[in-house]
């Protein structure tokens, strides 16, 4: 065996250096240094599943304001049209109404039709904005002739027959002549006729249909507690 070339020790460092590059060793000014041969992280890519929830949610506030905005309108929509309140002043309306009473009106009614004969409306006479709201019943409509005499109401020469109650008329006013009404005017009483505060007056007289605010249909405060639908 020579003394200056081994060669089984020649081929064990061969053999140790191949196994070192498999592995990752290197040598670094006569030390070890393992270096390993990294993977590259895989990214996560929730991309699409961010995109998707992004837009999912969208979605879900767009309709959750659509609703909001339809409640609000038709909330808007019933308050004016079917919720507005009026107060009712005086007795002229006893016994259906007390002074006191609260109401509502609905204001849409007349815009798909005409008032009839026996309608409880509010108005404001001679559509004077400072006044206050007036609560009647339509006894004369537009074209006819309106004349109260010996207590009695009569339309066209002919005597009205009320299906609802009525006090005696004993204040006949400017009616006691008979009065004909224009197109555009409605002729209007209290249910307690011993109260003149009505179309018998001449600072009130006959109610255009410009004056009319609506059709009182509703009492929600009483002092009788006789809440519910008016007839």
């Amino acid at each position: 065996m020579c003394p200056f070339f081994d060669i089984g020790n020649e081929n064990q460092r061969w053999a140790g250096n191949i196994v070192r590059k498999k592995i990752g060793f290197s040598r670094s000014r006569g030390k070890r240094k393992r270096t390993f041969e990294r993977e590259p992280i895989r990214e996560l890519h929730f991309r699409k599943e961010k995109t998707k929830y992004q837009v999912e949610n969208k979605r879900n506030l767009v309709s959750w304001i659509v609703q909001t905005v339809i409640i609000i309108i038709i909330a808007a929509v019933l308050v004016l049209y079917f919720g507005q309140r009026v107060n009712n002043m005086g007795d002229s309306m006893t016994p259906v109404l007390k002074n006191g009473d609260v109401v509502l009106t609905n204001r849409i009614i007349y815009d798909a039709g005409q008032p009839k004969r026996g309608d409880i409306i509010a108005f404001k006479p001679n559509g004077n904005d400072n006044a206050s709201y007036r609560i009647k019943r339509i006894i004369g409509l537009p074209g006819e002739t309106v004349q109260l005499k010996d207590g009695v109401v009569y339309i066209n020469g002919k005597q009205l027959k009320e299906n609802y109650k009525t006090t005696v008329i004993d204040d006949v006013g400017i009616a006691g002549e008979e009065i004909t009404l224009e197109g555009n005017e409605y002729f209007v009483l209290g249910d307690n006729r011993s109260s003149g505060d009505d179309s018998r007056q001449a600072n009130i007289g006959n109610v255009k249909r410009s004056e009319i605010y609506g059709k009182v249909w509703f009492i929600i405060k009483s002092r009788n507690k006789n809440f519910g639908f008016l007839k």
